[in-house]
């Protein structure tokens, strides 16, 4: 018997969506995962396994195909462990029931229960834009979840209780985001321009600076308060509009940075990578891509001390999204873009030949 249960991954910041199709049939047993997945997809099996059986289910002990369609798009990451372990329960007759307007993502421990997930407000965001009315995420991941308006969410324990729901046995309660989002906002800051005395003239450039989204460099011997101010500046910076906290929210998601009990980001970032940082490290990369620290400090301030000891190479990396507030990483499976609209604070001990190489 063939069952479907849609899922969804991501690509860059985007989510697309993946239709898990879960085939039982007769053959010694074994279980195949196919459709491009990644090493922590194919350990899928052994979570599920032991998840269903620690459910009080059976794992049919036959033949089992697993495709995640498209099979050209990267799977990674153990969000298909759910729409795995439910298509397997549909396919072998154990579950009955309608999944067509639904969407399940989350990572099985062994014993059956769900585990926090990356990446939920951009697969969240795809379920509203192809219309599936529903979605099934861990418990942990509900109030990130919650920040797409019209889904219904429903926060899932544990494989037993999502069944049991299905089934009509239990109901689980959906979950509604109960507080604004303008509430959360921290109006403390940890460091905060009005807490430094005297560098008159330093937090003026700072307030100019601010004021038309300028870069800055400082100089100034050690110990004069450049970093100080630098982490000030966040503090004269205007609120987070909703549209720029969700891009930023995204980001963070994506990259497995967002607090547990934080799902929506709603101070501006402020990210000060040292100076024996990688390419990689501050423009993203990697064999999948992800967003590097210029990327992460999007909509907020990235702090270089100590300027001249970056490297050339990551030096010019800076050109084009200064240019473009984005970052285009190419790689040979494909090519992602991210937002990387920052503010660049720098500072250094002495003037270098880099000044006027960099006309900020």
């Amino acid at each position: 018997m063939l069952a479907k249960v849609k899922s969804a991954a991501v690509v860059g910041l985007e989510g697309h969506l993946v239709d898990v199709e879960v085939d039982v049939a007769s053959g010694l047993p074994a279980t195949t995962i196919v459709g491009l997945p990644d090493k922590a997809v194919q350990e899928a099996k052994e979570r599920v396994r032991s998840a269903i059986r620690n459910s009080d289910y059976k794992f049919p002990g036959r033949r089992i195909t697993i495709n995640l369609a498209p099979a050209d798009l990267k799977k990674e990451g153990p969000a298909y462990d759910l729409p795995i372990a439910i298509g397997i329960l549909i396919s072998s007759g154990q579950l009955n029931s309608d999944l067509s307007d639904s969407i399940f993502l989350g990572e099985l421990s062994l014993d059956g229960r769900l585990r926090h997930t990356h990446g939920i407000l951009p697969m969240a965001s795809l379920a509203k834009d192809k219309n599936l009315a529903t979605i099934f995420v861990p418990l942990d991941d509900a109030k990130e979840a919650s920040l797409v308006e019209g889904l219904h969410i429903f926060p899932v324990e544990s494989l037993a209780q999502l069944v049991a729901h299905l089934q009509g046995d239990i109901r689980i309660p959906e979950y509604f985001r109960q507080a604004n989002w303008q509430e959360e906002i921290h109006k403390d800051h940890a460091f905060d321009l009005s807490y430094i005395k005297g560098q008159e003239h330093a937090k003026r450039a700072l307030e100019i600076a601010a004021a038309g989204r300028h870069n800055i460099l400082m100089m100034g011997p050690p110990g004069s308060g450049k970093t100080m101010l630098a982490r000030s500046l966040p503090s004269i910076l205007p609120p987070l509009t909703m549209g720029e906290a969700i891009e930023v929210t995204k980001i963070y998601s994506v990259n497995g940075l967002l607090p547990r009990d934080t799902p929506l980001i709603v101070e501006r970032p402020f990210r000060s990578p040292h100076y024996t940082i990688s390419h990689v490290g501050l423009v993203g990369g990697g064999q999948w891509p992800k967003p590097g620290e210029i990327s992460l400090s999007h909509h907020g301030v990235i702090f270089l001390d100590e300027f001249p000891e970056f490297g050339h190479t990551t030096l010019e990396s800076l050109r084009q999204p200064m240019e473009d507030r984005t970052i285009t990483v190419s790689r040979a499976r494909g090519s992602v873009t991210f937002p990387a609209s920052f503010m660049l604070v720098r500072s250094e001990e002495h003037t270098s030949e880099l000044q006027s190489r960099f006309d900020l």
